[in-house]
């Protein structure tokens, strides 16, 4: 092993992380404990392998979200945000040695089989899949495949005792940040994202354009499960709710002087009332975009607080191809409230936070949330409190439902199920259902999932030795229909037509359009 290789890598990690010089006596010793290491391990060491592992260990201890990656898992990592790939579709990250689903990419396989954000993949075709070999590389070299090739994995999931068994169907991924855009009434649009890409600032002006043509003269924009991406469009984005020289967002760090960031000319929606869906699975650059109308009295959110994810990572690309994300700055919103949630106690305890707050109660009722007056801030023009401490705490509350989920429908979606029969039931009457139903609109209107229709979902999914819980209850049962209505859509229109179904039922959804025809901008003297 040549130490020096070592060195002079970790010393470039520590030089560009503010220091600016490092002791000679702590490099001597580090260059020892390598030389240790080299001549009396029980096993040959690759150096590759080593200053790797080095790199790892330093950025591991520093926070939750400085990283290495090697050449491959950057080219891999950067895939969502500007091509497309072949694989199951999710975002996941490596905790604790466990693969943690962040969230399923929309459309993919993993969304139609039903994983979820915070499931842990546990096997993977049979092979356990955690502990200390697992890598971003393991992970895609088993989950990525040619499209129409088949993977089992088994995932633990919080609340379930035993393993749950899916089977995914590789595809082609879609890499489109623009999940839906459609009228919510005649003139509410509503569009949704799920990233912020290369692509995305292209794909909303035309969705704006387009509603516009329809008579949109308010908006909801839905950032839920928004996990972030390019700061750049983030900023382009909030740009276009606002007038000249608003500050939208705010960087600063120890070797980072602060640098502000700030609206142009450009905006296409300067008017009009706007309603942002949030939620925990809400971050990044969703948290900049939310945090600055918030901060503005532009718009009102409705959800719950967001993840709390406000730490710059920057590049830094090494010589062989990798690089290292390191964590440069925090981010600010207008009011000068820090989005990043504390994680001074460890990264365990950080990535439990969703957990926690599942727990103590904050997902689903207001009388768990409270905040010390030390993170009390107020709004720039009309001086509403709204609280820091981690996450964008929304406006209108909107509580997780936990009882619309039965087991059984649980258990449709792992196994494909539900996918599956309503493949086979649009495409056996695919041209009445057509002739019958030439929209999405005639669809949601005049569409109704039978008796006769369930009882044949029932019917199918006993063939897979699936049968419904003696006693569920009617909420579930609509949660299932509404459900089943959905993805008979998306299979009928396209995948957009999934959303637009389903947000029918949607509480936030329904309370943003209630807020808005309402008066209740005018009850905040929020400004349209």
């Amino acid at each position: 092993m040549n130490p020096i290789i070592l060195g002079a890598t970790i010393l470039i990690i520590l030089a560009d992380n503010g220091m600016a010089q490092v002791r000679q006596e702590q490099m001597e010793k580090l260059q020892r404990a390598v030389q240790f290491i080299e001549f009396a391990y029980i096993e040959e060491l690759h150096d590759e392998d080593l200053v790797e592992r080095a790199i790892r260990g330093i950025l591991k201890e520093l926070d939750p979200h400085s990283a290495y990656l090697s050449a491959e898992e950057l080219r891999r990592a950067n895939e969502p945000l500007e091509g497309s790939f072949e694989g199951i579709g999710i975002q996941f990250n490596i905790i604790n040695d466990t693969i943690i689903v962040v969230s399923p990419i929309p459309g993919g396989p993993s969304e139609k089989v039903g994983l979820m954000p915070g499931d842990k993949i546990i096997e993977i075709d049979g092979e356990s899949s955690y502990g200390s070999k697992i890598s971003n590389q393991f992970v895609q070299d088993r989950l990525r495949g040619e499209r129409g090739s088949q993977v089992d994995v088994a995932i633990f999931r919080m609340g379930n005792d035993e393993l749950l068994d899916f089977t995914i169907t590789r595809d082609r991924i879609p890499i489109h940040s623009l999940d839906a855009a459609f009228m919510a009434t005649p003139e509410i649009g509503y569009i949704k994202l799920n990233r912020f890409a290369r692509t995305t600032m292209r794909e909303y002006r035309e969705a704006t354009r387009k509603l516009q043509e329809q008579g949109m003269k308010h908006l909801i924009l839905d950032l839920n499960y928004n996990s972030g991406g390019y700061l750049d469009v983030a900023i382009d984005l909030a740009d276009q709710f606002f007038d000249r020289d608003q500050l939208i967002v705010y960087t600063e760090g120890h070797a980072s002087p602060r640098q502000e960031f700030r609206s142009s000319f450009r905006g296409n929606f300067k008017t009009g009332k706007l309603v942002v869906l949030v939620n925990e699975g809400s971050a990044s650059a969703s948290e900049i975009v939310s945090g600055a109308i918030q901060d503005w009295d532009r718009g009102v959110l409705v959800g719950r607080r967001t993840f709390g994810k406000g730490l710059v990572q920057r590049p830094f690309e090494l010589p062989d191809g990798s690089a290292i994300r390191l964590t440069t700055a925090q981010y600010h919103t207008p009011t000068g409230r820090s989005i990043q949630k504390p994680f001074d106690e460890g990264p365990e305890k950080y990535y439990k936070d969703l957990a926690n707050r599942l727990s103590s109660g904050e997902l689903v009722s207001t009388d768990n949330i409270s905040f010390p007056d030390s993170l009390k801030f107020y709004t720039k023009n009309n001086q509403r409190a709204v609280f820091g401490g981690g996450g964008i705490m929304p406006d209108f509350f909107i509580p997780l439902d936990t009882t619309r989920v039965s087991d059984f429908y649980s258990r449709l979606m792992r196994r494909g199920v539900m996918n599956h029969f309503s493949i086979e039931y649009t495409n056996r009457y695919r041209q009445q259902l057509s002739a019958r139903y030439p929209d999405v609109e005639t669809y949601i209107r005049d569409f109704e999932i039978s008796e006769e229709l369930l009882n044949e979902l029932f019917e199918y999914a006993a063939a897979s030795d699936l049968t419904p819980d003696e006693n569920g209850s009617e909420t579930e049962m609509t949660y299932l229909k509404n459900q089943l209505k959905g993805v008979i859509a998306r299979n009928l229109f396209d995948i957009a037509a999934v959303t637009q179904v389903v947000m029918q039922s949607d509480d936030a959804y329904n309370k943003a359009i209630y807020i808005i025809e309402n008066g209740t901008f005018d009850d905040m003297n929020i400004r349209y």
